[in-house]
């Protein structure tokens, strides 16, 4: 999309903001009560910098806070939502089943293994591809108290994947929510949810508990051509019927049950959470091939126990925590990797597919904090993982011939294989590791923290990553911070081991991903009504995990710099504006081109007003600009887009009705993330995003 085109909806979205602004402004005369500042919740503080609470601005980190009211008041419905709004990160799509990629400063790959996501300070990612899972089909927000998020490395405390950022979903306690609530919630794609909650005392017991159940049929925007039209034209010549199901619609629908339990006794808690997502389709396809058929099917269950604030002396104390996480992803209807029809008409039912995983994580770790030393505050850390993807099991309609990638049927039926022959056999990992951090108050207004860890990884040896930073509160109003990090990302089992595919073989001998970051950043508070935040950051990666000669290699390099200004203006006790602009450039030095991908600029601006009689109503804008292709790709640029969603919802306080309705993509843009052009996947116009939609929603609260 060319300049002059995308000034359309980008005046309209102005248009709209600059009304909001104007009626905002009307309401700087208003008497309305309530505050802004308490509809948005405790975001002064931040724990996943160093594992331990302390204000955000001091913080040795470029971090982010959203809080359960951020959440309510910009009217989200799901994870990725939410995390658009963060500085310096965008939510683009996988192919694969139009997966969120959570991009951090232009850090883009296929699955995003890159981004570490933790629950209650526990690692979600998966062995078999390193991520969170492909069949990952959102995460509702209903029963997350905040989300902390780190931009840049944090390997030195978190270990593995720790790359481009952190993010740290945090559940509710029986603290923050007080009695029972109900909640329902409808809209657009045929979309419904409910979801209980519940907070209070059993006996002795803080328990909190959470149970949702939803659907929906998602939305079904058209891709003109996919992976099987481009096979089509290639076959033309020999006068074979096209398979195409192109021009056709995305399949974007699942069923989901979501739950957890919260119980807290003194210093012991243990947490237990089931995520099912059910008959989930595949977007465009698994191979990139319209596929109506296919259906996923993911299975999370993880529980942790810790006992934390153990008292061994005056200086001494300890924390110790177990985790387990159970996941599996199968297909009870197999994939239709390529329609009927497909490959000169040698698959009339289509080829289909079903590669299925199970695994299981054990994890323990202890850590202890001591405050002996004047100025000091010690943390060390040592755990253990035992990380074991113990079952696969493959059924597909073909083989895949030694002499290239055209597949050959095998059957009229799909059938099961030995475990030999399949995609992958079972592998199990143990990790071992070891940390140190000092917070160190060096003057009155200079702290420095340093930190070191080692990890010990059965398949692959040892890494050791460092972390320095500096942070000067240099008077009342002004912060600094100088930052260096190393981080690194773990093989997945799918690159280390894969088997049975010409297109890509597994490699035993991989090293692991690295990146080393350095990053300044500035808080300053302009007026007592104004905060302004400014990062600049600049890193390098290499032995960057890619395909090369159909091996899974440690092939290239790529660099980057950019920065990330944030502002938030509580204009008056009803009125609140924030905004950022994020800018990057990354380089792949293997051709010295633009990596590709993530956007080179990315605006975001957001205005919260609290209308008379207790309602709010907010509005937001982003801006996703300037996405090239990458190497080799002669297509346009990826075009730019803007969308606008508004919000209003009722402020019942703690009991009764909450009303609220939405609308995202309010003036129906056009929005597209890239798709990939590679040797086995054309999506040559890229993945719509979904059109105009509207939700409502009712809660009451005992």
């Amino acid at each position: 999309m060319s300049r002059p085109a995308v000034s359309r909806p980008v005046a309209r979205a102005v248009a709209c903001m600059m009304a909001l602004l104007a009626s905002g402004a009307y309401a700087q005369a208003t008497s309305e009560e309530e505050e802004l500042s308490l509809a948005f919740g405790d975001k002064a503080t931040v724990s996943i910098a160093t594992g331990n609470q302390q204000p955000l601005r001091r913080a040795p980190a470029v971090a982010t806070v959203i809080t359960a009211e951020d959440i309510a008041a910009m009217g989200a419905t799901d994870l990725d939502e939410v995390l658009e709004t963060v500085p310096g990160i965008h939510v683009a799509r996988s192919v694969q089943a139009y997966s969120p990629l959570y991009v951090i400063r232009g850090i883009y790959s296929d699955y995003n293994p890159q981004t570490l996501m933790l629950q209650n300070g526990v690692p979600m990612t998966t062995m078999f591809i390193g991520n969170r899972g492909n069949a990952w089909f959102g995460l509702p927000l209903e029963n997350i108290a905040r989300i902390e998020v780190i931009r840049g490395p944090g390997s030195a405390l978190y270990g593995a994947d720790a790359y481009s950022g952190v993010i740290n979903i945090i559940t509710k306690t029986a603290a923050d929510t007080p009695g029972t609530e109900f909640g329902a919630r409808t809209g657009s794609f045929n979309t419904m949810n409910a979801w209980t909650q519940h907070g209070g005392k059993l006996g002795p017991l803080d328990v909190a508990a959470y149970l949702r159940v939803g659907h929906t049929d998602g939305f079904r925007e058209a891709v003109d051509a996919d992976t099987q039209t481009a096979v089509d034209r290639a076959l033309s010549q020999f006068s074979v019927p096209p398979a195409s199901l192109a021009p056709g619609p995305v399949n974007t629908g699942y069923d989901a049950l979501d739950g957890s339990l919260d119980l807290s006794y003194q210093k012991w808690r243990l947490r237990a959470g089931y995520k099912l997502r059910d008959r989930a389709e595949t977007g465009v396809g698994i191979a990139a091939a319209l596929d109506p058929v296919g259906r996923a099917k993911s299975e999370r269950i993880n529980a942790d126990l810790s006992w934390s604030g153990i008292e061994l002396s005056r200086d001494w104390d300890l924390s110790l925590t177990a985790s387990y996480l159970y996941y599996t992803q199968q297909f009870p209807e197999p994939l239709q990797l390529f329609p009927p029809g497909a490959f000169g008409g040698s698959f009339p039912d289509g080829m289909l597919g079903a590669p299925n995983t199970w695994e299981q994580q054990w994890r323990l770790s202890a850590v202890s904090t001591y405050t002996g030393f004047k100025d000091h505050n010690v943390r060390l850390g040592l755990g253990h993982d035992d990380l074991d993807l113990y079952r696969t099991q493959e059924f597909k309609n073909f083989t895949l011939s030694n002499l290239g990638p055209v597949p050959l049927p095998s059957g009229s039926q799909v059938q099961e294989f030995p475990v030999d022959q399949s995609f992958l056999t079972p592998h199990r990992r143990t990790v071992d590791y070891l940390y140190a951090q000092d917070e160190w108050r060096v003057a009155r207004d200079w702290t420095l923290t340093g930190g070191l860890r080692r990890d010990h990884y059965s398949d692959f040896g040892n890494t050791t990553n460092p972390r320095a930073a500096l942070v000067w509160d240099a008077s009342l109003d002004w912060t600094a911070k100088l930052l260096y990090g190393r981080a690194f990302r773990a093989p997945a089992f799918t690159e280390l081991y894969s088997i049975n595919n010409p297109v890509v073989r597994g490699n035993p001998d991989l090293k692991p991903e690295t990146i080393n970051t350095w990053e300044a950043a500035f808080a300053w508070q302009a007026r007592p009504d104004t905060d302004v935040n400014l990062s600049l950051f600049r890193y390098r990666m290499k032995d960057i995990i890619r395909i090369s000669d159909q091996v899974w290699s440690n092939t290239g390099a790529q660099h980057g710099h950019g920065f990330e200004l944030e502002s938030i203006w509580k204009a008056s006790r009803t009125l609140r504006l924030q905004g950022h602009y994020a800018w990057q450039r990354s380089i792949d030095e293997t051709s010295d081109q633009d990596a590709g991908f993530a956007p080179h600029h990315h605006v975001f601006g957001r205005v919260d007003w609290s209308v008379t009689g207790g309602l709010l109503l907010g509005g937001q804008v982003n801006f996703v600009a300037d996405r090239k292709r990458a190497v080799g790709d002669t297509r346009p640029d990826i075009a730019d887009y803007t969308t606008v969603d508004l919000s209003l919802r009722t402020n019942s306080g703690r009991k009764g009705w909450e009303f609220a309705g939405s609308i995202r993509n309010l003036f129906n843009a056009d929005a597209r993330e890239p798709a990939p052009a590679t040797a086995s996947i054309s999506i040559p116009n890229d993945l719509p995003l979904a059109r105009r939609s509207f939700y409502l929603q009712a809660i009451y609260r005992l």
